[in-house]
């Protein structure tokens, strides 16, 4: 130092002028922070502003109450429109297979519901082949689904009218399964998810009310009905110990009110007997609130997640290959007539390399 020159601090650490100086006062800044997670709230808002859509279908016989649960589960006249005057309103039975829809927002969240009310499934003398019309109108509706997929010029998002979830009314005889239910659920299982209940479970005692579910278990075992939640579709250990709990409780037995009274000091959907009121969410009364946790609170997505990657994309698996075979029959039809007036026998390899590229068939 007394020579002019400064020894070499070999023991001096820069690192110190490269670390971040919070600022006075201020929060410390974590510039170890990339910010993936912001992903979830990108996400949310762009979910906000599309909304989404829930597709429910309703079947069941005239008279199990199809019309009111709807109106119960989302506490609105959702089922059909309203067209009588307040005094003489009624839910009117339903003669075809119609799908009203309605806007609601909660929350700012906004929902487009769909509800398909069917006629009354199961009401006349000869029920054979009574559910084709319902499977008929599922399929239509991912062949719609389908078309607008496959287009050239596809939308930049596509009308959803896929039915994500079937509610099946099973009327409260407390015995077992009517043959009629049995074929059904095997047959629509295999197309839409299928969520049973007892309807009017509020005529049965405690004690048939358990006896009729575990029946009803068994008969759906036997038969080698998978009804939502389907087992081969839980995701993880997490998802199975869920969905079993759900599992053990199928078929629902529910009661629907959509009207109000007043049961100590509170306002409650039910319905009043000379006995008491039945509290339709009092889940010691019914067992509604499970099912509505399960269609709206904790596994819409998941029900419409399974319509769009199983249900949806076995149809679609399907009509695909119907139409590559068709178009192949065609085309060898076709070659087959254009060298049938040739002598030398022409191989289909060979003809198929004859044929002009810019063909089509």
């Amino acid at each position: 130092k007394e020579m002019g020159v400064f020894p070499l601090l070999t023991d001096f650490s820069y690192s110190h002028l490269l670390s971040p100086i919070p600022p006075a006062g201020g929060p410390v800044v974590d510039f170890s922070y990339v910010g993936i997670d912001a992903i979830l709230e990108q996400m949310r808002r762009k979910a906000m502003k599309q909304g989404f859509e829930l597709n429910i279908m309703v079947v069941g016989q005239s008279g199990l109450g199809k019309s009111t649960l709807m109106n119960t589960l989302f506490k609105s006249k959702v089922s059909r429109k309203s067209v009588l005057a307040a005094a003489q309103e009624k839910i009117p039975k339903t003669i075809e297979i119609k799908s009203i829809s309605h806007d609601i927002e909660e929350k700012g969240v906004r929902m487009k519901l769909t509800v398909i009310d069917t006629p009354g499934f199961g009401d006349q003398i000869n029920n054979e082949n009574c559910w084709q019309p319902i499977m008929k109108f599922i399929n239509d509706q991912y062949e719609a689904y389908l078309q607008e997929e496959i287009n050239i010029n596809r939308k930049k998002r596509i009308p959803d009218s896929r039915v994500h979830c079937c509610i099946y009314f099973i009327p409260p005889t407390g015995h077992c399964l009517r043959p009629l239910d049995v074929e059904f659920m095997r047959r629509l299982s295999k197309v839409v998810n299928i969520v049973p209940v007892i309807a009017k479970a509020d005529t049965l005692t405690l004690e048939e009310r358990d006896f009729f579910k575990k029946k009803i278990r068994e008969e759906l075992r036997a038969n080698g009905i998978d009804v939502y939640p389907q087992k081969e579709f839980d995701e993880d250990a997490e998802d199975r110990m869920i969905n079993e709990k759900i599992r053990e409780m199928i078929p629902f037995a529910v009661v629907g009110s959509d009207q109000e009274y007043q049961v100590n000091g509170r306002r409650l959907l039910g319905r009043k007997t000379k006995w008491g009121t039945i509290e339709v969410e009092n889940i010691a009364h019914c067992e509604f609130a499970y099912l509505r946790d399960l269609l709206i609170r904790t596994h819409m997505q998941n029900i419409k997640d399974i319509t769009s990657s199983i249900h949806y994309e076995m149809y679609r698996v399907r009509r695909l290959n119907e139409n590559n075979t068709v178009v192949a029959h065609v085309l060898v039809n076709t070659l087959a007539t254009r060298y049938a007036h040739t002598v030398t026998p022409v191989c289909m390899c060979d003809a198929l390399q004859f044929s002009s590229p810019s063909t089509t068939y």
